[in-house]
């Protein structure tokens, strides 16, 4: 047992901290106080010792089982036993669209704070050669689509060119008093565009005039790859679309729609064709 602890200290009661209060009444300590430290609850999880005997729980078999398979090694999750796998048996449903894009999401909160922190100039087009080149997007595969995220952040009037954005993204850019323009781009011209081998914004059918930028008539620089136009309708028709800030609405007519199969009630002409109707001569009513 450890020594009592004596009422007697060496400085007067009035004196005594009250910190050794609780230890002086009862006089008598406790050896187990020390053995009874330990941490918080959940703070520390002992590992798991396997094949260390009976009384620990995970002995013997250390958990696996008597025998079979699963003790003696690894089993694939679809395994059955060497007879025909079921995704042969029974097929294996679904599909893969082959149409589907990969978009690499950007948000306007990730934009503002990389104009914040000097990685991206507000007073220049931001493409995605300089997201690309500032690491604000990497592993770009079919473009970059804008999104709204954190839009309350967004104080710089920013012009930025991409290849998809969202409704409220545009009008949270444009509130700023910034612009938006989706263009048409490949993964195979975004490879290029990253190496600067490529235009990034303007190609034969664009007509892009953007603030900071060359006007049309100017002389550009010269680069080996020319940036590709859509070729499929799916594309042509959302590039020619004023509410996604397409770079082709300019093909669009005055009360004309971007679809290029559907007419626009009241645009198209409606010409009556005359019908002849066949009158049977006398001869050929004569009976002989």
């Amino acid at each position: 047992m450890p020594p009592a602890i004596k009422s007697a200290l060496r400085f007067p009661p009035c004196r005594i901290p009250p910190v050794f209060l609780p230890f002086l009444y009862p006089q008598q300590r406790s050896a187990s106080i020390l053995s009874a430290i330990s941490d918080n609850a959940g703070a520390y999880h002992k590992k798991i010792r396997r094949g260390r005997g009976p009384s620990s729980g995970k002995g013997k078999t250390s958990g696996r089982g008597h025998g079979g398979q699963k003790q003696h090694g690894k089993v694939p999750r679809d395994f059955t036993g060497g007879q025909t796998p079921d995704h042969i048996v029974h097929g294996i449903r679904g599909f893969n669209n082959v149409f589907s894009l990969e978009m690499r999401p950007l948000n306007l909160e990730r934009v503002q704070s990389w104009v914040n922190q000097g990685r991206l100039n507000p007073a220049r087009p931001i493409t995605i050669r300089e997201l690309a080149k500032s690491r604000c997007v990497s592993q770009v595969k079919d473009g970059v689509k804008l999104l709204a995220k954190g839009s309350e952040t967004l104080t710089s009037p920013l012009h930025i060119v991409t290849s998809r954005a969202s409704a409220s993204a545009i009008a949270a850019v444009e509130a700023a008093g910034g612009s938006v323009t989706t263009r048409y781009y490949t993964s195979k011209s975004i490879w290029n565009i990253i190496r600067g081998k490529t235009d990034p914004i303007h190609s034969l059918q664009s007509q892009i005039v953007i603030p900071g930028q060359q006007q049309e008539g100017d002389k550009r620089k010269e680069y080996p790859f020319r940036l590709p136009d859509p070729a499929s309708r799916k594309d042509i028709e959302y590039y020619r679309d004023p509410a996604h800030r397409g770079y082709l609405n300019y093909q669009l007519e005055e009360g004309q729609g971007p679809s290029l199969f559907f007419k626009t009630p009241g645009t198209g002409k409606f010409v009556a064709k005359a019908v002849k109707r066949k009158t049977a001569s006398a001869v050929e009513n004569r009976i002989w």
